[in-house]
C-alpha cells in the first residue's frame, strides 16, 4: 500500500465530506493528557477533543466500566427500564442544583438544547426564545436558532420560533427584553466558542431574576461549562443561580456520546409518553461512563484540582503573546496580541495542543480536569520563548 493510500487523512478527504479544518497530526493512542501520534509524537492535550476528554485518556476505571458494560449488556433502549440508567440519573441528579429532580437523556448537546427549548415552548405556551450574543448551542434546527450568527450556515428555510438577542452583560437590556412573552432564556455562563467568556454574576443574576418575574425559563447550556470543567460540577453554582433547566453532554461521557436535559419534577410532569423520545439515549454502556466519570471527579477531588490549575495558569501563564486570561477553571481564553492561530501552531512546534475559538484573538484551553502542575509549566515556557508583539 502507498504512503498516500496508508494516510487517513487523505483517506477520509476521499470518503466523508471535508467540512472540518483538521490539524497536521494523526492520533494513535492516549494517556493521561497526551496525544501519542501515528510518527511517536507525544503531545500535551490541551484541547481535550473540544471539552470531552475530562479525565484525559485511559483512565482505568472510564475503560473498566465500559468495557464490563459493554460484555453484559450493550444497548437496550428505554422501552424497558435499566439499573445502570436508574443509577447514572441518581448520580447525575447528586450533583445538580437541588431544584432539578428529573433527567432526560440523550446523545449529544445540540440533542440536550434542541429537547430543553421544545420543552420551555410546550410548558409556557410561549413562542419567543431569548439568547445571548456570541453564545452558541448546536448546529440543529432549533439549538442553531439560538446561535449567534448562524445564518450565514444555519440552512433551514426558517426558524421553529422567534429569537433575539440580548447583548451580554447588558443587564438593562435583560431587564428590558425579556417579557410575559418570552418562553426562555438561553445562556452558556462561559461562553465556550466565543472564547471561554465568562457572563458577569450580575448578568446571570439579572437574567435568572426576570425570568422568574416574568414566568419565562432560564436554560443553562452547560454542555461545555459543566461537569466539573468551571471548578463546580455545573458554572451556575459558582454564582449560587438555580435555573429551570440544564443542559450538559461533552465531558459527561468522558469520550462515550452521550447527553442530558435536567428540570424540575413539576416540569417533567407535564410530559409523558411519546411526547419526547431518543433511540439511544441513557443507553447502557453511555450510563455506566457518566457514572465512572462523575465517580472519578468525586474520588480524586478533580474539583480542587481544576480550581488549582487555574491559579497557576492565571499566575505564569500571562506571558509572550498572552495580554489577559478569561473564563473559569480550565475552559479558559488566552487573549493573545496575534491571531490566535500563529499561537496555536507554534505551541504544537513545542508539542501542547489548544484550541482556537470565534474570537480570532483568543485561544482557548480545555484540558483534562487531571492536568499537572508540570504540564502548566511546559506550557507557560512555551509561550514564554514567543516574544510579545512589538506593534
Amino acid at each position: 500500500m502507498s504512503l498516500a493510500a496508508s494516510d487517513p487523512r487523505i483517506r477520509e478527504a476521499a470518503t466523508t465530506l471535508s467540512v472540518y479544518g483538521q490539524l497536521p497530526f494523526v492520533p494513535a493512542s492516549g494517556s493521561g493528557c497526551d496525544i501519542i501520534t501515528q510518527d511517536q509524537r507525544r503531545i500535551l492535550d490541551l484541547y481535550g477533543g473540544h471539552a470531552v476528554a475530562a479525565l484525559g485518556y485511559g483512565d482505568p476505571r472510564l475503560v473498566k466500566a465500559i468495557s464490563e458494560q459493554a460484555q453484559s449488556l450493550l444497548f437496550q433502549s428505554n422501552a424497558v427500564a435499566l439499573e445502570v440508567r436508574a443509577r447514572a440519573a441518581e448520580t447525575l441528579l447528586s450533583i445538580a442544583p437541588g431544584n432539578l429532580q428529573r433527567v432526560f437523556f440523550v446523545n449529544s448537546g445540540a440533542e440536550a438544547n434542541e429537547n430543553a427549548l421544545r420543552m420551555a415552548c410546550v410548558t409556557t405556551g410561549r413562542r419567543k426564545i431569548l439568547a445571548i450574543t456570541h453564545g452558541f448551542h448546536g448546529r440543529t434546527a432549533a439549538a442553531a436558532a439560538v446561535t449567534w450568527n448562524a445564518d450565514k450556515w444555519y440552512g433551514f428555510p426558517g426558524k421553529p420560533f422567534e429569537v433575539e438577542f440580548i447583548p451580554r452583560d447588558d443587564c438593562d437590556a435583560a431587564a428590558a427584553i425579556i417579557s410575559d412573552e418570552i418562553a426562555a432564556v438561553i445562556v452558556e455562563p462561559v461562553q465556550g466558542l466565543a472564547g471561554a467568556y465568562d457572563l458577569s454574576a450580575e448578568f446571570l443574576r439579572v437574567l435568572h431574576a426576570q425570568c422568574a418575574l416574568h414566568g419565562a425559563l432560564l436554560i443553562a447550556d452547560e454542555v461545555q461549562s459543566g461537569i466539573g470543567r468551571c471548578g463546580h460540577f455545573f458554572a451556575v453554582q459558582a454564582h449560587g443561580i438555580e435555573p429551570d433547566i440544564i443542559t450538559v453532554a461533552k465531558a459527561l461521557g468522558g469520550g462515550i456520546p452521550c447527553g442530558a436535559v435536567l428540570c424540575s419534577k413539576e416540569m417533567a410532569a407535564r410530559f409523558g409518553p411519546g411526547d419526547l423520545g431518543t433511540t439511544f439515549g441513557g443507553g447502557p454502556v453511555a450510563a455506566a461512563a457518566m457514572i465512572a466519570v462523575i465517580g472519578a471527579i468525586r474520588d480524586d477531588q478533580l474539583l480542587d484540582n481544576v480550581r488549582a490549575r487555574e491559579i497557576q495558569i492565571r499566575e505564569q501563564c500571562v506571558v509572550g503573546p498572552v495580554r489577559k486570561i478569561q473564563g473559569m477553571g480550565l475552559l479558559l481564553g488566552l487573549v493573545c496580541d496575534r491571531p490566535a492561530v500563529e499561537v496555536r501552531n507554534v505551541l504544537l512546534e513545542h508539542d501542547i495542543l489548544a484550541g482556537t475559538s470565534a474570537d480570532p484573538h483568543v485561544l482557548r484551553i480545555l484540558a483534562p480536569l487531571i492536568l499537572e502542575a508540570r504540564h502548566v509549566d511546559h506550557l507557560a515556557a512555551a509561550l514564554s520563548s514567543l516574544a510579545p508583539a512589538t506593534y
